[in-house]
């Protein structure tokens, strides 16, 4: 029996095609049809996805396998949404809380030194 990873950690392609169910090969040929699919690539092109990459994997599995979705049809509907990066203009959930926090001190900062 295989060790359970953590969600955070990166997987393989052999450990991302086992726990989805689908063959090595359509990752790889997902990644040529999907721009916004690119694991890292390390000494040998050995693949290892994020956490994010892992994500999508199963979103575009459900689309296309479940969905009824083509691949045209995901590729649309995957480019129609907002890019999520440092410059996107949307902050994640703990980025917002940090930055309350920070606010907060901020404040408390101000007030101290009055």
């Amino acid at each position: 029996m295989p060790l359970e990873k953590s969600a955070g950690a990166f997987r393989t392609i052999g450990e991302l095609s086992q726990e989805i169910g689908l063959p090595r090969h359509i990752l790889r040929y997902w990644e040529t049809r999907f721009t916004q699919l690119r694991p890292l690539q390390r000494a040998g092109k050995r693949r290892y996805y994020r956490p994010e990459d892992v994500a999508l994997v199963r979103r575009i599995n459900m689309l296309l396998n479940h969905e009824g979705y083509t691949i045209r049809g995901v590729q649309s509907l995957l480019a129609a949404e907002p890019v999520a990066g440092p410059d996107s203009g949307k902050a994640s959930p703990a980025l917002a809380g940090v930055r309350a926090v920070r606010a907060l001190l901020a404040d408390a900062l101000a007030q101290d030194c009055r």
